[in-house]
Formats: structure tokens, sequence, C-alpha cells
């Protein structure tokens, strides 16, 4: 599907929307599912390039990856709620308010890149503090500092993406990722190994060949977008101008959404440089594991993004039992998808890992043992995780932000003081630090069925 064909896939914005169907809402989520299960295969692939470089390469793009994720995850998380307003606004019939939101956005993206670079140097003192062996740090250092610079192009796709999965266009965010791993799996190929008479770039190449395809991505996102605000019903005079109320309203409910998945990432990202201070053996054992655990991750991610959108477009109509009902649509799918995962993970484990293994020295016995049972254990929390991602989705969407984001950082915390217990003072075996992980999202999972079971999201008011 070209993206203009996807420009003109759904019909004008109206505030009485039927009933959810579970049609209805797959329409919307299949889109958002295989665009997210996109860029788990462009990160599967170019993991899988590094493999064959070295167990040190592939350990780095996990680390440093990770930590340029999160200096840019709270400027991700703000510009990336502007898709509950969208939706709300388009549930409410008011589609110029879908365009004067997105603008904020977009100019909250671009004011924020400057701060996100002066945030490089940090990168570098991370790394020395973690007591790693430095061929590893190195490597993930350039890594990671390769792919802030890049942040840009990230931030203002999720812009512009938000506007599309909010207004129920999902299709055109699918056909953007779609192209981002056409372009970067073959980039990748040519920079990591010296194709085409160019250098072998090795882990620069990775990150290199992820900013062509982000590149890539965006520019489908910006041309489609400009197309569609220059028609009814989203051309609006004014379309550019910075708009104080909404950009306050998108702070107001965005900050409590960025801070959320600021500091638990950062704390996830404790708990894998703490997993990776076992060895190299370890870490390369973790990131296979982790590298599968994406490849499932990823999909239900789109399902929350989904939830979001689909529960927003009901709040923002003023039917609260239409966007209970997409709650359960949503829950229903996710446990269809999890069920499955969980057999995958459990009878084909070692079979996945050897995917990545077979590229190491003697085909990496011991790294594929320990990752064996890693990807084993973490099929004990797919079924959380993935209640937890349609339910957090949910709850952002009706503007319930402040106690889900308390819940989650205090959670994520203690498992990565747990995990620095264990590895530093106990000296614990390192799939006992590993269930610290299992044991916090079941937790979380948890903690957000009982919010959403107190129906406190069903009163509050996003858009006034």
């Amino acid at each position: 599907m070209s993206p203009a064909a996807a420009a003109v896939e759904s019909p004008a914005p109206a505030s009485n929307l039927p009933p959810p169907t579970l049609g209805h809402l797959l329409n919307v989520a299949l889109p958002i599912v295989i665009s997210r299960a996109s860029y788990s295969v462009m990160l599967f692939v170019n993991r899988l390039f590094l493999s064959r470089v070295g167990k040190y390469e592939l350990a780095a793009s996990m680390s440093g990856g990770l930590t340029s994720m999160v200096l840019s995850a709270f400027v991700e998380g703000v510009v990336g709620y502007v898709t509950a307003l969208v939706a709300q606004y388009y549930g409410a019939g008011r589609p110029e308010k879908c365009t004067q939101s997105t603008t904020q956005a977009i100019y909250l993206a671009l004011a924020s890149y400057p701060i996100l670079l002066a945030f490089m140097p940090l990168i570098r003192v991370f790394f020395r503090l973690t007591g790693q062996e430095p061929a590893l740090t190195e490597l993930a250092i350039v890594y990671g500092q390769m792919l802030l610079w890049g942040s840009i192009l990230l931030i203002l796709r999720i812009a512009l993406g938000s506007f599309f999965i909010g207004i129920g266009r999902t299709r055109i965010v699918m056909v953007a990722n779609v192209v981002a791993a056409l372009a970067s799996v073959p980039a990748n190929y040519v920079l990591v190994f010296g194709k085409l008479g160019l250098p072998a770039m090795g882990i620069r190449g990775a990150a290199l060949g992820t900013m062509i395809g982000s590149l890539a991505s965006l520019l489908v996102l910006l041309w489609t977008y400009l197309r569609t605000i220059g028609r009814s019903p989203y051309r609006c005079e004014g379309a550019w101008r910075l708009r104080p109320d909404l950009l306050r309203r998108l702070l107001r409910f965005g900050i409590p959404t960025g801070v959320e998945p600021f500091l638990t990432w950062f704390a996830f990202n404790l708990f894998v440089q703490f997993m990776h201070s076992y060895g190299p053996d370890t870490a390369a054992a973790a990131t296979i594991a982790f590298n599968f655990d994406a490849m499932a991750f990823v999909p239900m991610l789109g399902l929350g993004m989904a939830a979001t959108s689909v529960v927003a477009q009901y709040l923002g109509a003023r039917n609260p039992d239409g966007a209970e009902q997409a709650v359960g649509l949503t829950i229903r799918v996710a446990i269809g998808y999890s069920v499955l995962l969980i057999a995958l993970f459990v009878a084909l484990a070692g079979t996945l890992v050897t995917v990545f293994s077979s590229g190491f020295e003697s085909g990496g016995g011991n790294v594929a043992a320990m990752a064996t049972t890693m990807l084993r254990l973490l099929a004990l929390y797919i079924l959380a995780n993935s209640c937890k991602l349609v339910l957090g989705g949910a709850l952002r969407a009706a503007g319930d932000t402040a106690w889900p984001m308390r819940v989650a950082i205090v959670l994520h915390w203690v498992m990565a003081a747990a995990t620095f217990w264990l590895v530093r003072i106990v000296g614990a075996h390192q799939f006992v630090s590993w269930s610290t992980l299992i044991i916090m999202n079941n937790l979380q999972s948890l903690a957000l069925w009982y919010r959403y079971g107190t129906k406190k999201w069903r009163g509050m008011a996003l858009i006034g």
C-alpha cells in the first residue's frame, strides 16, 4: 500500500461511534502490531549481523542502545502522549484540534533535541561506573552516542505517528515502519560487513544503518501528514501556530507519561548492566534472550497503543461503557497472543537461541545454555506483560497517568536495587538475579488490574 492510498483510508471523525467490535479493534490494532513487528525484525536482524562480528558487539548493541533510549525516553513519552489527545478530539468530532495538538508535539520534539545532545557525555560516565570489561564498554559507548545523535528522527516519527494512531489511520504508521525495516536491513548489511566497496564498520555501521531506516520512515510520515492536514476535515487556520493552552495540556498529562519510561527504563538499564557485569558470556546470553523477548514485547506494545487510541476515542465521545468494552476485547486478544508465545518460548527455546550462538566460536556452548534457560524463564511473565501494556494504554487514554507512574517507578527501582544486592553483595547465581525481572512484571500487572478495577479512570476529563 502506498502512503497516498493509506492517507484516505478512514472517514471524517464523528462523535457518535458505533459499539466496539473485534473487527474494529483489529482494524486499528493489526497495522500497529505489524508496524511494531517490523521494528522487531529490524532490531533482530541488526543484532544477528553483529553476532557474526562477535559476542562483544552483540552485547554492546543491547547495553549501548538501551542507554541511549533511557536518555530520550522522557521526551518520547511526553511527545507520544499526543496520541491520547488526538484520539479524544477525534472522538469528540473536533478534527482541527487533532492537527493543532500534533503541532505542539512537533515543536516540543524539536526544542528537546539540543537538551538531549547535552546529555551525550553522560553515556561515557555511566559505562565507566558499571565495572564491565573495557572492550565491551567502549563499543557500547560508541553505539549509544551515535543513536543519541539520531534521536531527533525517532522523536519526530513518534509525534507524526501519534497523529495517525489517534485518528485511527494506523496503516500509515505500518507503512512507515515497514519502509524503515526495508531501508535499515540492507543498509546494516552493507555497513556492518563492508559491502559495495565500503569499509566494514561493525557496530558503527549498525548504528548508522538504524538511522537510515529511521530517516526513511520519517519522510513517509511527514509527506503523508502534510497531505492530510492540507485537506478537510483536518485543515485549519493557524495549523502551525504555537498554542499555549494545548501545549500546557500535553505537558500536564504527558509529563507523568514521560517520567515513567525514563525512570523505569533507567532501572531496567541498571538491571541489564548488573547482568552484564557477570561477564561477556552472561552479557551475550542475556542479549540473545532479550532479543527474542523483544520480538514478543514490541508487537504487544503495539496492542497497548491500539488500546490507547480506541479507548480514548470512546471517552472523547463520552461513552465510557464503550471504552470498557474495548478494553475487554483487547485483553482477550492479548491473552491469546501470550499463550502462543509461552508455548513457543518453552518448547523451542534451544532452537531459537542457536540462531545467534551458532555464529560464536565453537558454537557458543556456554552462552547457548544460559540463553536457553533465560528465555524459558521469561515465559513466566509474558501473560502479565501483555495485560500490563493493554491496561496501561487504557488508563493513559483516560488521563490516569500519575498513579500507574508511581507504581511502575517504585517496582522497577526495587527490582534494580534487589539485582544490585544479589549481584554485587550476595554473589547470587545469574538465574536468581534474572528472576527479579519476572517478579517485578507480574507485580506491576496485578497493580494495574487493581487500578483499572477501581473505575476512577471513567470520570477523568482530559480534553474538557
